[in-house]
């Protein structure tokens, strides 16, 4: 996912939403349905958007938006209690309950659909068909063309197989499961050559996943515009070798020294230099930062590899420096 965040004009940065339901989906995963607390209609939001839930325990986590975009009354979203959390998805099943009142942010997209497509092909993985459960509403209601393919561990680990199996466009999603027999598994390869002349590519799931479905992309032969991808989280990286550089502020000239445990954007912080970050692994986009100067070494998920290749912006909650020194556009 790329680009800038997009929020609605004179929408409040923040908002103040009542859990409504909270719902058993599949083993280890919930889902949540958000309403204004105060009762009124809730922004409007397109299909892949985004929420930030400020969770209790003080940590903000990303969610995607998984009901119809047309519904103004709620927003749904599914969470999978992850082993390698740092303590969002456990908030969200531990923490919060029907009636807790949480602070989210409003909707962004940073994962739209391209509406000139003849044909979007959807392929979930996992937690990762929240996204694709509201494209998949937002096309049948406006008669866009259409596959979904939900791939999962189990049909136990397969969230919102009920509402897929009742949906009025339920002849255009397929489930396959890990565990189940080898003929219903998505073989990626036939599924792209198969798919009409000019298909948009969405996908969303854990990194090996999307790194599978990409590369069979590219492999095929299909142009970059036709490949969009959303990250959950930042695969680990090495930080063993980690070492110090410095940040200049360009309209000040005052230089910021980063510790080799320290991330740039706490070296910022702890500078004075208020940015606003979100996510913190590199996935977002909140915290991009313009460079005027230096060698940034690139750890996200958020930039294009030709954004990226320009080196004249880069995601200070993750990335660093292969140069001694950094100038910002700050």
């Amino acid at each position: 996912m790329s680009g800038p965040a997009n929020t609605p004009a004179n929408t409040p940065a923040t908002l103040q939403v009542k859990v409504a339901a909270k719902r058993t989906e599949a083993q280890d995963i919930c889902s949540l349905e958000l309403v204004a607390a105060d009762g009124s209609a809730l922004p409007a939001f397109t299909a892949g958007a985004h929420i930030d839930v400020h969770l209790p325990n003080g940590l903000v986590r990303q969610y995607s938006l998984s009901n119809a975009p047309s519904e103004t009354n709620r927003y749904v979203i599914g969470v999978l209690r992850d082993a390698a959390s740092r303590g969002g998805s456990t908030a969200v099943h531990d923490l919060v309950a029907e009636g807790s009142v949480l602070t989210i942010s409003a909707p962004r997209n940073l994962f739209p659909l391209d509406s000139a497509a003849p044909h979007h092909l959807l392929l979930a993985g996992g937690i990762g068909i929240t996204p694709m459960l509201a494209m998949a509403e937002h096309l049948a209601a406006t008669g866009g063309s259409f596959t979904l393919h939900h791939c999962s561990r189990s049909q136990a680990r397969t969230a919102f197989m009920d509402r897929l199996g009742t949906a009025p466009f339920a002849a255009h999603a397929h489930h396959h499961f890990d565990d189940g027999d080898a003929s219903q598994k998505l073989d990626i390869a036939a599924t792209l050559q198969s798919a009409p002349a000019g298909t948009h590519l969405y996908v969303c799931g854990p990194q090996g996943f999307m790194d599978a479905v990409l590369s069979a992309g590219r492999a095929a032969g299909w142009p970059e515009e036709r490949l969009h991808r959303e990250y959950f989280g930042a695969a680990p990286t090495a930080k063993a070798d980690d070492g110090s550089f410095e940040l200049e502020i360009a309209s000040t000239g005052k230089v910021i020294k980063v510790l080799p445990d320290q991330t740039a954007l706490e070296a910022l912080h702890a500078g004075g230099i208020d940015i606003p970050m979100s996510c913190e692994q590199g996935v977002c986009g909140t915290c991009l930062t313009r460079v005027k100067a230096g060698m940034p070494d690139h750890r996200d998920q958020y930039l294009m590899p030709e954004e990226q290749a320009a080196n004249d912006q880069f995601l200070p909650c993750c990335s660093r420096s292969k140069s001694a020194r950094l100038v910002l556009d700050l």
